[in-house]
């Protein structure tokens, strides 16, 4: 069918490309050659992404009804990548309204095929609300009578993933863990790559339409043993005790304070954490012979490789509104393990002015706003065996790719437009400062500052928030005093 798609140049429709599987979908269908259109609730939420220029974008709601037509116009095969787990304690009922109306919506406007995500469990008296809704949802878009290929999958493994960012963060901050029973229930995990690779080869597996798929990795291991082993490719050593009874509202609430996910999404999600997802039909090998599942250890692998490699500019990206409403003083959030500390600024100064000053940064002209502070923590840093803060720099400048910069090390230089250091004193972790300008239709620009820090262990985040009011007031002046001097610049 995928040949026959690409011949015809109907476009592919996808649901949920604002989320984590359908945001890493779309790029990989239009490698492949297909004409995609995304079918978003608001298509601002899109802006930002590189690939937004090579899709068409089509506002709807998959909760009403009359706003899906335009969306399907001509489309052969869509994607239905669309849950509501986080949209309150009536998600099911929500899944359920969304899926019918969208299979009734497929069925008129033609559509040959839905290709759906759900997720993988045994069908159960026992089965989690959640679960039970992801595969009542798959049987929801079936009663309208066009063919469904429903792959279902258990924990997904890649950096942003729900449940492995809950396995992820537990891991990370928790050297021992009092452990529940749902610790220890039987898991098949699957690398994102996997999930990718089969929702995509299906365009081209018209067999597989009218099926349910199993999909897992190459081995089955427990919740325990995900963290454990987690940690082991990180070098950190976990201990669990586990203990006989520890509600799944109570896991919740643990998990709401060392994660970022909060209770409402993490107790239905630990509540599904009892049913085993284990595959138990192999037809995915049958169907699909040139997918190759990896161990669960193999896909951690990847994710920590692609957050140590990755451009952190690219991996972060948020959408940036030219209005003044819509742009924050400060931002701190936590995503796929790194915390992420922006603050913004509007200048009346051009990118050029804005480029020269953050770039002559360092070196004889100090950090601008508290000095002292910074050669304290050089200081320190050469004390515990690091590179402390007086390599300076090569030219007071000019900067290039690869040249050190007091205890930082220039990652990447784009003229009037970034520029991101990592950090190279002693830090239980990673860390990276990046200043970025974006021109304003108003003739001003906008100034960004972000620092990166992907703590490792216990230890890292304390680190963190240990030295975050400090770090507050220096990163305040440092950008004022940026935005000032451009200011300046431009005076003269």
């Amino acid at each position: 069918m995928n040949s026959d798609i690409q011949a015809t140049n109907a476009p592919i429709l996808v649901t949920g490309a604002t989320g984590y599987i359908g945001g890493r979908l779309v790029p990989r269908l239009l490698e492949m050659g297909y004409r995609v259109r995304c079918l978003v609730r608001d298509p601002s939420r899109l802006q930002g992404r590189p690939w937004q220029g090579q899709v068409e974008i089509v506002a709807g709601d998959v909760l009403q009804p009359d706003s899906l037509a335009q969306a399907m116009a001509g489309v052969r095969v869509a994607y239905y990548l669309v849950h509501s787990l986080g949209g309150g304690t009536d998600f099911h009922e929500r899944d359920m309204n969304a899926a019918r109306n969208f299979g009734a919506a497929a069925r008129a406007a033609g559509i040959e095929r839905l290709i759906f995500l759900g997720g993988l469990a045994e069908a159960s008296p026992g089965l989690s609300e959640h679960l039970r809704s992801r595969q009542q949802s798959g049987d929801a878009l079936r009663e309208a009578g066009v063919p469904v290929t429903e792959f279902r999958a258990g924990v997904i493994v890649g950096s942003g993933s729900l449940s492995f960012e809950m396995i992820r963060y537990l891991a990370e901050r928790v050297p021992v863990m009092i452990c529940p029973r749902w610790v220890f229930t039987r898991t098949q995990p699957i690398g994102i790559r996997e999930v990718l690779e089969y929702l995509t080869a299906a365009l081209s597996v018209p067999e597989s339409a009218g099926r349910i798929i199993e999909i897992g990795g190459s081995e089955v291991v427990t919740y325990g043993e995900m963290m454990t082993q987690y940690a082991e490719v990180r070098g950190l050593k976990r201990w669990m005790i586990q203990v006989p009874v520890l509600t799944p509202r109570l896991s919740s609430y643990w998990v709401n304070l060392v994660t970022p996910i909060p209770a409402v999404i993490a107790r239905p999600l630990i509540e599904g954490l009892r049913n085993e997802n284990v595959v138990h039909d192999p037809v995915a090998r049958d169907l699909f012979p040139n997918v190759a599942p990896v161990s669960y250890r193999v896909s951690v692998a990847r994710a920590l490789a692609k957050l140590e490699a990755r451009d952190v500019e690219t991996a972060w990206s948020d959408a940036l509104s030219t209005s003044q409403g819509d742009v924050p003083p400060l931002t701190l959030t936590v995503q796929e393990g790194m915390v992420l500390e922006r603050r913004q600024r509007i200048v009346p100064a051009t990118p050029a002015a804005l480029h020269a000053v953050f770039s002559g940064i360092g070196g004889k002209r100090g950090w601008f706003y508290m000095t002292w502070a910074w050669e304290i923590r050089g200081f320190v840093d050469k004390l515990i065996g690091g590179v402390g803060l007086r390599r300076g720099r090569r030219d007071p400048d000019a900067l290039r790719v690869g040249e050190a910069l007091d205890f930082w090390r220039v990652e990447a230089v784009e003229d009037q437009r970034l520029l991101r250091l990592r950090a190279e004193m002693r830090v239980p972790g990673k860390a990276w400062l990046q200043f970025q300008v974006t021109p304003r239709e108003d003739g001003q620009t906008l100034l960004s500052q972000t620092a990166f820090f992907a703590p490792k262990g216990l230890f890292g985040w304390l680190y963190w928030y240990g030295l975050y009011p400090l770090h507050g007031l220096i990163f305040s002046g440092l950008i004022d005093q940026i935005a000032r001097r451009a200011v300046g610049l431009k005076r003269l």
